[in-house]
């Protein structure tokens, strides 16, 4: 299967299951020190060649170093980490969830879903979680076949 068809399928699944007004995946290139995106919901606003850089904040400690998943209900709470806030708003967003996607005990991608201001109570992201627990398998290989610049 795909890496587009695996992500596709889980953002169809997150958006049944709890809406999501964007979605993306990003896959961490640490050699090159950046997360790419694969897949995007919006890929006008945020297309799949896109990368950020890992860089060092508490975002990055909580998500890439310790693998736990981030929760802001408010564009105050995540701003400070997504220097896109106000592209992320003009979506309609103003709220974020990063998953982590872990192989052993490192974090190899992220699932990323933003919707509206306080859209992330403890139930829903209660369910994205199991939801990208359930398809862990087949994110790990969409995750291992996303090519990186250098073509690998």
């Amino acid at each position: 299967m795909k890496s587009d068809n695996t992500f596709a399928a889980l953002h169809r699944a997150a958006e049944a299951a709890c809406g999501a007004r964007l979605f993306t995946v990003t896959v961490l290139d640490r050699q090159a020190g950046v997360a790419r995106r694969a897949y995007s919901s919006h890929p006008n606003a945020y297309p799949v060649t896109g990368t950020k850089p890992m860089g060092s904040s508490p975002w990055t400690e909580q998500v890439i170093g310790r693998g736990e998943t981030f929760v802001a209900n408010t564009t105050a709470a995540f701003a400070p980490y997504f220097s896109d806030h106000a592209l992320i708003n003009d979506l309609g967003c103003e709220a974020a969830i990063n998953i982590a996607v872990m192989q052993t005990d490192q974090v190899v991608g992220t699932v990323n879903i933003l919707d509206k201001a306080g859209h992330f109570t403890p139930e829903r992201v209660q369910k994205l979680e199991r939801l990208v627990s359930d398809h862990h398998a087949a994110l790990l290989q969409a995750v291992a076949a996303v090519p990186m610049e250098d073509g690998t």
